[in-house]
């Protein structure tokens, strides 16, 4: 099975010397030091399509520094520009970004627009709501006020397919191109495991129920910050009752089918982007 996108990034995120206060201006000194450059999260590319880097002189003189981590111990960074908005959504760009760039590049993207995005949302106390001050390294927020600590928080969602008698089941949403289907997915609720928040999300979207179920692999997805946890699970039966506010349609597919739209030829929809943990998921069940 080949890695879920967005995952495999190179860097190494260094976590002891987060801690350390005196870090990030040293290794901002570096000459060698490396700068993200992002504009309203997009990310710049190069001429051959890979992440485009500047130095750190480039960042806002009033802006936030992330430090990244290490590649070929080059210290490189992020910056949070105060003079941006909050992003709502994603760009029509970014997708046709994402279809060019290398796995441990989209990775190293995901991983810094995930916490850039965070610190964009979070520059006040949920405790008292006082304006916070970047710590550990851009890992971590602190509140001067009630010395409250925030930290980069990661949403847990599961994306899975009821398999009965040889078929998946794939649903749609209307705001999708025409014809694409994908798993279905929903975010873990408090007091819930992963397996009950499967059974669940299938049954409320699509009135199927589902038991055995099978994790398969995980993905962080930067939009703005999941953890997409992607599962098989038996359905009982195949008959559907959709949720219209939550599914457009839904189709039972079989592996021949998915097996040929994975493959670029004929079949009765439109997959999911590569990038996507659904066309891992996919990929898994049908060469299972």
């Amino acid at each position: 099975m080949a890695a879920p996108g967005f995952t495999g990034a190179t860097l190494d995120r260094a976590d002891a010397l987060r801690s350390d206060p005196d870090a990030v201006p040293r290794l901002l000194a570096d000459p060698r030091a490396r700068l993200l450059r992002l504009r309203a999260l997009d990310p710049a590319l190069t001429e051959d399509g890979r992440l485009a880097w500047g130095s750190p002189a480039e960042a806002h003189p009033e802006g936030e520094i992330v430090f990244l981590g290490f590649g070929g111990g080059v210290p490189h960074f992020a910056a949070v520009n105060p003079d941006e908005k909050v992003v709502v959504g994603r760009s029509l760009a970014i997708f046709r970004i994402l279809e060019q760039l290398p796995a441990e590049d989209a990775a190293l993207y995901g991983g810094a627009r995930s916490v850039v995005d965070w610190h964009m949302r979070h520059r006040f106390c949920a405790n008292c709501g006082t304006g916070t001050e970047v710590f550990r390294s851009g890992w971590g927020r602190k509140c001067p006020n009630c010395g409250a600590e925030h930290f980069p928080r990661t949403d847990p969602v599961v994306i899975m397919l009821a398999e009965h008698e040889g078929r998946a089941l794939l649903g749609r949403q209307k705001a999708w191109p025409p014809g694409r289907y994908s798993a279905l997915a929903g975010f873990v609720e408090p007091g819930e495991s992963i397996e009950e928040a499967v059974a669940r999300e299938t049954l409320e979207e699509a009135g199927v129920r589902v038991t055995g179920v099978r994790y398969v692999a995980s993905q962080p997805w930067p939009f703005p910050s999941q953890l997409m946890i992607a599962c098989v699970a038996e359905a009982a039966d195949d008959a559907l009752n959709l949720d219209a506010n939550e599914l457009e349609d839904a189709i039972w597919v079989s592996r021949r089918d998915v097996q040929s739209v994975l493959a670029g030829g004929p079949g009765p929809f439109l997959p999911p982007p590569p990038y996507a943990i659904a066309f891992t998921l996919l990929t898994a069940w049908a060469e299972a």
